[in-house]
């Protein structure tokens, strides 16, 4: 019988932004993929609050007892609270293009205080204008232009009121730093990053070889965007 598996998108994507993977993943025995919308976001855009715990009470109200948990960027930090704070629920944790977050405090304030000027920014832009100052951003350089127009499809499905609440609930500047406690995950922990995606594929790195049972993919020729540029690669890896 096919597991659960969890997705959990990244920061302005919906649930809609797993559909690619979740066609490769189509026909196969292993998983039976069951994607969410965080706080902030698509259809729970009108959640409150929006922050670390109720997102974390929302994956396990929408989770079965045992379930696979993979989350992309924003989705996971989120992805790693949960297998932390419920590791007999989780199965199996894979992490994609993501941090363990911000150590030291004074680079975390400056983050949350960067968060917070986006996120007043936000408030007073349409969600076009939104999505076509976010893709354009030197971290999604490269970005094939079909998967490009997907994604900008995906995040106009948002409001720019709720990405602003949730830039300042679940931001990473708001994030408690979890690099301390990777050792605490028992369950087979698979991290995935972009060959061409250089400061998250060195803190994949770091937090693949913290977990016991740890284990690092480099998509080649792959950068950040990995469930939309490379959805077949990140299928092959879940």
């Amino acid at each position: 019988m096919a597991e659960t598996l969890v997705l959990l998108h990244g920061f302005a994507g919906t649930r809609r932004a797993w559909d690619a993977v979740i066609e490769c993943l189509r026909g196969g025995q292993r998983y039976r993929p069951l994607a969410v919308d965080l706080r902030g976001h698509g259809g729970a855009r009108d959640a409150r609050p929006i922050g670390i715990d109720a997102c974390m009470a929302d994956v396990g109200a929408a989770a079965p007892a045992r379930f696979a948990l993979c989350g992309y960027s924003l989705g996971g930090r989120i992805a790693l609270h949960v297998a932390l704070a419920r590791p007999q629920r989780v199965t199996r944790l894979v992490l994609v293009a993501t941090t363990a977050g911000i150590e030291d405090p004074r680079e975390r304030r400056a983050r949350r205080d960067a968060d917070e000027a986006l996120a007043a920014k936000i408030e007073h832009q349409t969600i076009a204008a939104f999505a076509d100052c976010w893709t354009a951003q030197p971290l999604f350089a490269g970005t094939p232009p079909e998967a490009l127009a997907v994604w900008r499809t995906d995040m106009l499905r948002n409001d720019p009121w709720a990405l602003s609440a949730a830039l300042r609930g679940i931001g990473t500047g708001e994030m408690v730093p979890l690099w301390d406690r990777l050792g605490e995950l028992a369950m087979p922990v698979t991290v995935v990053v972009g060959e061409h995606d250089g400061k998250f594929r060195a803190l994949g790195e770091r937090m693949a070889a913290a977990v016991a049972r740890g284990e690092l993919i480099v998509v080649p020729g792959a950068g950040h965007g990995l469930p939309r540029d490379a959805p077949g690669a990140l299928a092959a890896a879940l």
